[in-house]
């Protein structure tokens, strides 16, 4: 397909529009090519009287995740689907294209996607699609190989991918809206690009701006606006006025394709028609330029990494900040070990997902008033992308410039009926949004650390975790507890494959009970049956000198595959820590 009429209109809506049109909407709309076949079938040529020049498939979420189904359901929703369009744009006096439409398939970023989307191809491919939106995508994951898979058996599809963004032009994962469009542009099985959902039509506006659209292929369609919440029904309430009197504006910025989405109607579409009408081609002033992120190298004077890079190990602490607000222990024992040599203070963010003293804040205030390197946990959990941006940028402010990132633990069973988790993303992607962020907005860069489980069962899974932190912006590892054998292997091959520097982890083991409890009910840590042999019998005073002991003889075994040291606070035995620390300090000589 060549678009050779410009602008090329496609519909609005159809999740939003057919919850408001029909009698008894189903939960998944998509499920209505099915039971509603009628409705859908009359969406779709209200579109087509609106004026539009393309339709998309009601199929934006046919895929097993989405539709919890198996996929001999999903491929009937896609005939169905497929067969609905096509008969609307039968019945047209115009020339309507129907575009096979797809939408990311919501698993974690660590699952194998390839298989759902080839299947879902094959399913439209076999229907005889010609033309194919990806829409609403959050990276642009597997969309090169998914065009050049839909090329290899029809070299003449038309293939449009868009990806939602923010109103400053972040996807949910992170990424950067400016960085996507230059990397699909480089794909030559992929013929245009562009943005829709996530922002309505100002915003998208103000962002396209800032591209130079000079002989490109963009598309733009916006959601009507922001929505609203009235009895649990989302509502949007921007007028089609003034949605197509920025459509126009944005068509006079170079975009070529245009259309709607979430709140858009068959009227915003007409109106829209009717606005541009009389566009001209003198009307057409591309703006802006491609704004090309230039990566920051990291703050010049971070201590930690000048120590290392000089060939010096360094010594983290982890102290977990208080469960109300009495924070003299906590403040007192970074005092300590600020005084007894440490390099940082690493801050737990809510661990086993109950509430303390937030990690962020709690590391401002060290920075100001102890004078040592703060290092805060950033979790994936309950805080969004927006939440985590407000932070970064206030941590960024105050001068800590080292964050570890990591996906959080989730909220036990029990609580989630009281306490709901959010995970908008995980460590990987959150690694991701960070790097954005040091590329694009902060003049003094975050060092991004992450977590390394040295005791993982399936060992080579983690280090290729690890190297994809490594390429998000992930160039610190903390490592869990080495208290076996096995994890200080992991380590010597951490070493060898990773190009990253690694802190060891350390913690001291207080008591038999202590290390069963931290054996069978702490996910990521594995304590050696020996160890766990060595404290029976003991008591307080006798485990604590061996677990002195054996933190340093762990210390010493891991000594030349490491960078330094990570080192665990248990139950506040600082006077245990403060051993180890002296220990370590003689190794280091």
């Amino acid at each position: 397909m060549n678009i050779t009429k410009t602008p090329f209109i496609f519909d609005g809506a159809m999740g939003t529009y057919y919850a408001a049109v029909s009698p008894n909407p189903l939960p998944k709309c998509e499920l209505a090519n099915l039971y509603e076949r009628d409705t859908i079938l009359a969406i779709h040529r209200q579109y087509i009287d609106a004026g539009c020049q393309a339709i998309r498939t009601n199929t934006f979420a046919a895929n097993r995740i989405s539709l919890e189904t198996d996929f001999a359901a999903v491929a009937a929703v896609i005939k169905a689907g497929y067969e609905i369009a096509q008969e609307a744009v039968a019945g047209a006096d115009a020339d309507v294209k129907v575009f096979a439409d797809i939408g990311p398939v919501p698993l974690a970023p660590t699952e194998d996607l390839w298989e759902e989307y080839r299947g879902i191809v094959n399913v439209f491919l076999e229907l005889g699609a010609d033309n194919f939106v990806f829409e609403t995508f959050s990276s642009d994951e597997y969309l090169p190989e998914i065009s050049r898979y839909i090329k290899s058996f029809n070299p003449q599809a038309y293939i449009l991918t868009e990806f939602a963004v923010s109103p400053e032009g972040l996807t949910r994962q992170g990424d950067s809206g400016h960085k996507l469009i230059e990397n699909v542009l480089q794909i030559p099985t992929i013929d245009a690009c562009g943005f829709n959902c996530f922002s309505g039509p100002y915003h998208l506006l103000q962002y396209i701006k800032t591209f130079d659209t000079t002989g490109k292929t963009i598309s733009i369609m916006p959601n009507s606006g922001y929505p609203t919440i009235i009895n649990n029904r989302t509502f949007f309430e921007d007028t089609k006025e003034y949605f197509a009197a920025r459509m126009l504006e944005i068509a006079k910025q170079g975009v070529t394709i245009l259309g709607g989405c979430c709140g858009t109607t068959p009227e915003f579409i007409r109106e829209t028609v009717a606005r541009l009408g009389n566009l001209s081609s003198h009307d057409i002033v591309p703006g802006g330029r491609t704004v090309k992120a230039e990566p920051k190298q990291p703050a010049a004077g971070n201590a930690l990494l000048d120590k290392m890079n000089r060939g010096q190990k360094v010594i983290a602490v982890e102290l977990d900040p208080p469960v109300d607000t009495d924070i003299e222990f906590f403040m007192n024992s970074a005092k300590t070990l600020k005084e007894q040599g440490v390099d940082a203070i690493t801050i737990a963010d809510c661990p086993i997902a109950r509430a303390r003293v937030d990690s962020s804040l709690m590391a401002c205030k060290l920075q100001r008033e102890v004078g040592i390197i703060p290092i805060p946990h950033m979790t994936c959990r309950d805080r969004n992308i927006n939440a985590t941006k407000a932070l970064l940028l206030g941590l960024n402010i105050e001068g800590v410039n080292n964050v570890l990132v990591v996906t959080g633990d989730p909220v036990p069973t029990a609580q989630r009926d009281e306490v709901k988790s959010i995970f908008n993303f995980n460590s990987v992607m959150l690694a991701k949004f960070v790097q954005t962020l040091n590329e694009t907005v902060f003049d003094s860069p975050f060092t991004i650390c992450g977590a390394l489980n040295v005791n993982a069962r399936y060992f080579t899974r983690q280090l290729e975790h690890a190297k994809k932190k490594i390429s998000n912006g992930v160039s610190i590892f903390l490592t869990q507890p080495v208290l076996s054998e096995q994890a200080i292997e992991n380590i010597e091959l951490a070493r060898a494959e990773l190009p990253a520097k690694i802190l060891g982890g350390i913690m001291p083991i207080i008591s038999h009970r202590n290390a069963c409890f931290v054996n069978n009910e702490i996910s990521g840590i594995q304590v050696a049956d020996e160890i766990i042999a060595r404290y029976e019998g003991k008591d307080r005073e006798e485990a604590g000198q061996l677990a002195v002991a054996i933190s340093t003889e762990m210390a010493e075994k891991i000594y030349d595959f490491v960078d330094g040291y990570y080192l665990i606070t248990p139950f506040k035995r600082i006077d245990i820590l403060t051993e180890i620390i002296d220990n370590l300090k003689l190794m280091h000589r």
